[in-house]
């Protein structure tokens, strides 16, 4: 029994200290966590589907539209399908995403090829 409940314990303290380690950011404060795994909130100011491009990106920019975008996720073609249509779905809504920031010529995105890392927040 002892041992039991010391292992229930132990299983309780890694996952409080898992959900107190994830760093959640605000759109703004990517910036400044290039290299990074982190989860980053804000709202889909613009998103855009460029059907015609090399590769098939979809854009979606957090907290300022396009061409002021401050952070962006963006969504390869070959990923597209697990979305829907990413551009529509999440426009004004309040997103969190999580995966590892990166600096795309001067600004920071992550790049989502799962749904499963972005979660829509209520407003």
């Amino acid at each position: 029994m002892v041992k039991q409940l010391s292992a229930a314990f132990l299983l309780l303290l890694v996952t409080a200290f898992s959900v107190v380690g994830e760093q959640r950011l605000t759109a703004s404060e990517a910036r400044l966590h290039i290299g990074e795994q982190a989860t980053v909130c804000g709202v889909v100011a613009s998103a855009r589907y460029a059907a015609r491009t090399r590769a098939q990106p979809t854009f979606l920019n957090l907290d300022q539209a396009y061409p002021n975008q401050i952070f962006t996720v963006l969504i390869w073609g070959e990923n597209r399908a697990k979305f829907g249509a990413p551009e529509s779905k999440y426009l004004d809504k309040r997103i969190c995403i999580s995966g590892s920031i990166r600096d795309y010529r001067g600004a920071p995105e992550i790049v989502a090829s799962d749904p499963s890392q972005i979660q829509v927040q209520a407003q």
